[in-house]
């Protein structure tokens, strides 16, 4: 149970598990601890996993963008004395790894993008007319996947919470704007650390042709495909995202696998 590896201290609510060179995780809009269960468990092994929950709904609203997150990410570094990690980010996480990276590269090792915003993506905020409508959310939430089964009742429920709440709504369309406004073509260039980019071919929120464009715009970068696989691979293809991690961190020198 991951539930067990969480704390709440210093005005964060973070998991912790495993010792060595912090990984740092950051979810998505709609994201949490479960959608990265099989990357914690596996990577615990030889890394210091951390991922902090970012405070989508309870941030003030003007400091409620990447900008924001990104100046979270880095007070979580400071209070829990990291002076470098490896990042992974997908989605809005991924896009908050990018311009934290941008604005403090001597603290990021690497970085691992999946679906990752910041060039383009699909707004979630703007595509919910029928937000009552539950069989709507239904299909809504399943087309962020290839195989719509990864939409569990649970997940469904989750988003259909959030789409029919006010305050939440005005948030996701907060970050669909800053996402939209912090753009990172102009920045890519000059981010200069290890970049591995896992995508699902069956992306619709952020298509294959953003993690080309990533890929090309990034100086140190290396692109894998994920096959029958959408937005969120670690959640619709584990083994095989855990697998193409693995690989390339060992492929880099990033990964000690001595001690296990």
């Amino acid at each position: 149970m991951l539930d067990n590896y969480v704390k709440t201290e210093g005005g964060f609510t973070y998991l912790e598990k495993g010792e060595g060179t912090p990984l740092v995780i950051l979810h998505g809009i709609m994201g949490g601890l479960s959608n990265f269960d099989k990357v914690i468990h596996y990577f615990s092994k030889y890394y210091k996993v951390l991922m902090p929950v970012l405070p989508i709904y309870t941030f003030p609203l003007l400091k409620t963008s990447v900008k924001g997150f990104s100046k979270f990410l880095n007070d979580f570094f400071n209070f829990k004395q990291i002076d470098k990690a490896i990042l992974l980010g997908n989605s809005l996480g991924g896009h908050v790894a990018l311009y934290f990276t941008n604005k403090k590269p001597e603290k990021v090792i690497a970085m691992i993008l999946t679906g990752s915003s910041g060039l383009y993506e699909k707004s979630l905020g703007d595509s919910y007319p029928k937000r009552k409508n539950y069989e709507y959310i239904k299909k809504k939430a399943q087309e962020v996947f290839h195989n719509p089964k990864v939409a569990t009742k649970e997940l469904v429920d989750e988003v259909f919470e959030i789409v029919n709440n006010r305050m939440k709504v005005i948030r996701t369309l907060a970050l669909a704007k800053s996402a939209i406004r912090h753009n990172m073509a102009k920045d890519l260039p000059h981010i200069k650390v290890p970049v591995c980019l896992i995508w699902g071919k069956n992306d619709k929120v952020t298509p294959p042709h953003v993690a080309e464009d990533f890929n090309r715009l990034l100086p140190d970068s290396d692109l894998y495909w994920i096959d029958k696989c959408g937005h969120a691979p670690m959640m619709e293809q584990p083994d095989e995202f855990v697998k193409i991690m693995d690989q390339w961190l060992t492929e880099r020198k990033l990964i000690d696998k001595s001690n296990v």
